[in-house]
């Protein structure tokens, strides 16, 4: 008699399969094993604790909807970093159109409430500057420095050439050295 595997022990590929057969317990397994990803991913992209639940929330959503459309040509996680980078665009268009309504009628200060604090951790300034890069900057720098991907793995989830993410790398150095010195943090 075969051994069943318990769903802690499936593989991806397993709980994919299954998940796309309409198998609840396993696409919930696979949201449990990927969560974090998805959130530090969102985190490192905005920065911002509640947006980045906000956006591993709605690439949950969305997956639930993907699943299907899921072809496994490449790493399940290179695919679920880009659908979470794609909702953390969203939401920042998002958010940028409700910020332009809010301030065209003068209350963006009184709901946000918001004042920028400086950050004493280095880390943090550095990552707050990230974020100001432009978006294929920003995206290479967070793959290669915050999930530690290869220049490779990096270029098959922004759908580019391992080159051109080396290239965008170079230019986000340059461009941060000069936001940090710009900051006083250099």
């Amino acid at each position: 008699m075969a051994m069943m595997l318990d769903e802690s022990e499936a593989s991806d590929a397993e709980l994919i399969g299954r998940a796309k057969g309409g198998d609840r317990g396993a696409f919930g397994k696979l949201l449990e094993r990927h969560y974090d990803f998805v959130y530090r991913a969102a985190y490192r992209w905005c920065g911002k604790k509640a947006d980045a639940e906000d956006i591993a929330q709605e690439v949950c959503v969305r997956l639930g909807k993907a699943i299907r459309d899921y072809r496994g040509g490449g790493a399940f996680t290179t695919w679920l970093y880009t659908m979470t980078m794609n909702a953390a665009r969203d939401m920042m268009r998002k958010t940028a159109r409700e910020t332009v309504k809010t301030e065209a009628y003068g209350v963006h200060a009184l709901i946000s409430g918001e004042v920028l604090a400086e950050s004493e951790d280095p880390a943090e300034a550095l990552w707050a500057a990230v974020r100001q890069l432009p978006d294929k900057q920003r995206d290479a720098v967070l793959l290669v420095y915050g999930e530690g991907l290869s220049h490779a793995a990096a270029a098959e989830a922004m759908a580019i050439s391992e080159t051109t993410v080396s290239w965008h790398i170079h230019e986000a150095k340059k461009r941060l050295k000069t936001l940090m010195r710009s900051a006083g943090e250099v």
